[in-house]
């Protein structure tokens, strides 16, 4: 296969799972983002997190609530904790990269916030942490994965919400949760500003 034909192979790819998440997850989306809403909409926060590029998607999500997504309004109160690299450094080098979220969580979260975790396969130690952690503060936890949700996916509960990609490759996963990051500022955005299309 030429680099062209493969290039065109990964569009037509990446149409296909989103069409294909668009199926399965649409209703899941639409409740997620009716619980960051009221989330928001109680003075809560959201707090974001991930490795890699589900830490930029982290940040993506945390600077559209704070800046805007399409629309102006007031900023919302969104944090990721994927960004202070002092934190990050300290907490791994003094105690464990698994609790580099955590703490962060145990820090700042409060009851009626909401953890937005993000782990492509849904088994990151540090993103399971921050889960926990997210418990103990009483928050919800919405979780972006893929390949069946892993050890994320079975540690919900009936009160979170989770998007699992229905996919197995890294890059098609990421693809679909940055769409779906979209679809929630989106929705939120539409619940606190009314229909804007």
């Amino acid at each position: 296969m030429d680099s062209i034909e493969r290039i065109r192979q990964h569009f037509a790819d990446s149409v296909r799972v989103k069409q294909d998440a668009a199926e399965t997850l649409a209703p899941a989306i639409a409740r997620a983002a009716a619980l960051l809403t009221e989330c928001l909409l109680a003075d809560g926060k959201i707090l974001a997190c991930g490795n890699g590029g589900s830490a930029s998607d982290a940040q993506h999500f945390a600077a559209e609530m704070i800046g805007r997504f399409e629309r102006e309004r007031p900023e919302l109160p969104a944090i990721s904790l994927a960004t202070d690299t002092s934190i990050l450094t300290a907490v791994a080098n003094d105690y464990a990269f698994e609790q580099v979220f955590a703490k962060q969580v145990r820090a700042l979260g409060a009851k009626g916030d909401v953890l937005l975790a993000i782990s492509t396969s849904g088994g990151s130690a540090n993103v399971i942490a921050a889960i926990d952690a997210a418990r103990e503060r009483e928050m919800r936890v919405v979780a972006l994965t893929g390949r069946g949700g892993g050890r994320i996916g079975a540690m919900l509960s009936a009160d979170d919400s989770h998007l699992c990609v229905p996919h197995d490759r890294t890059a098609r996963i990421q693809e679909v949760h940055l769409l779906m990051i979209h679809c929630l500022c989106d929705a939120i955005d539409n619940a606190l500003l009314g229909d804007g299309t």
